[in-house]
């Protein structure tokens, strides 16, 4: 192989190259290095560093490579061949390395207690520092012609990217007791606190994480569904009030009993009604549906005072029983009375 008078790499179209190994290892003392601007040029003989070379024009000699010459045991001076391998490392920015979570974090919504799968997306920056560090504790052996991307490291480190990452959403969330649903406010200070979980990692190689964001948390449609179902009951809740969303609520629960005959039982006993009142319920419904209420046919409820049909056993307002009582004199006593109006004995 010819010997070589200039080592340089201009680099590739893409900027997704990490690492690059120079085709040729025959060299000679006086051969001019040229380092091109965001790039390192590392010099490794029988798997050793032996010496690193940043942006500039060098003249390869034992005065600038000590560490070589102490290696193949060359003579000063010369234009002595030798053989090394050399690397040029991209040093420059890498901004656009996108991550993500690719199983959910399963948790509990702190205020909806629904379960739900998170996922989390984002993106990062990385900067190599240490060019014999990363080379060293990363790289290892290569074959010739081999170019090192960005996506070998980021693969390298994606088990402990997401560790850090889900370790963080999930303290936010159940910890800080923040809703899934609000958690995006807090993605500022979360892609802060990700960032100097992982940077110690990423020093280890000689690497230092210029930025990390969290851009987005998001979940299945069908669990939002869930949180979307209690987040309408709740308006309905506090539009209509607290006792007329229990009477909506049960009248629910009749007409569902009422287009299934079968259950009509099971469905009232769910409910917490008992059958007999529920079909009370249902007749006066009937009653009320086919004949409009007046006011003389209309009594006042013993518990909410709420006009209701005369007739009705229940209020179909709060629920409260409403039928006559038969005292022992045999004078009939409205619910609710204490003492009977005719005989004076205590109703029990």
């Amino acid at each position: 192989m010819a010997i070589l008078d200039v080592v340089r790499f201009d680099g590739l179209k893409s900027r997704d190259w990490l690492i690059y190994k120079y085709p040729s290892e025959e060299l000679v003392f006086g051969t001019q290095l040229i380092v091109q601007e965001g790039q390192t040029a590392i010099f490794v003989k029988s798997g050793f560093v032996a010496d690193v070379f940043y942006p500039g024009t060098y003249t390869l000699s034992t005065d600038n490579l000590p560490i070589l010459k102490s290696i193949v045991n060359l003579p000063f001076g010369g234009k002595t061949p030798f053989s090394a391998e050399i690397y040029f490392v991209n040093t420059a920015v890498k901004l656009d390395i996108n991550w993500g979570t690719i199983d959910p974090i399963q948790l509990i919504d702190p205020k909806y207690y629904v379960k739900l799968r998170i996922r989390a997306f984002g993106q990062m920056g990385l900067k190599v520092f240490d060019a014999a560090k990363l080379f060293k504790e990363v790289i290892g052996s290569m074959q010739k012609n081999d170019i090192v991307k960005f996506d070998k490291i980021k693969e390298y480190y994606r088990g402990i990217l997401v560790i850090k990452v889900k370790s963080s959403i999930a303290d936010t969330i159940i910890t800080n007791g923040i809703s899934a649903l609000e958690v995006s406010v807090k993605l500022e200070r979360l892609s802060d606190e990700v960032r100097q979980k992982i940077m110690p990692e990423f020093e280890k190689y000689g690497f230092t994480v210029v930025n990390f964001y969290i851009q987005s948390i998001n979940f299945p449609d069908e669990d939002f569904e869930k949180i979307n179902k209690i987040l309408e009951n709740k308006a309905e809740f506090e539009i209509m009030g607290e006792r007329r969303y229990a009477t909506k609520r049960s009248f629910d629960v009749y007409e569902g009993a009422a287009n299934n005959q079968s259950g009509v039982a099971g469905a009232f006993a769910a409910s917490g009604v008992g059958f007999g009142a529920a079909m009370g319920m249902g007749s006066m419904m009937n009653q009320t549906i086919g004949n409009p209420i007046q006011k003389e046919d209309t009594k006042e409820c013993v518990s909410c005072k709420a006009l209701i049909p005369i007739r009705s056993k229940f209020c179909p307002e709060c629920g409260a029983k409403n039928s006559e009582i038969i005292c022992e004199c045999g004078n009939k006593l409205s619910y609710g009375t204490k003492f009977c109006p005719e005989c004076g004995k205590k109703v029990e």
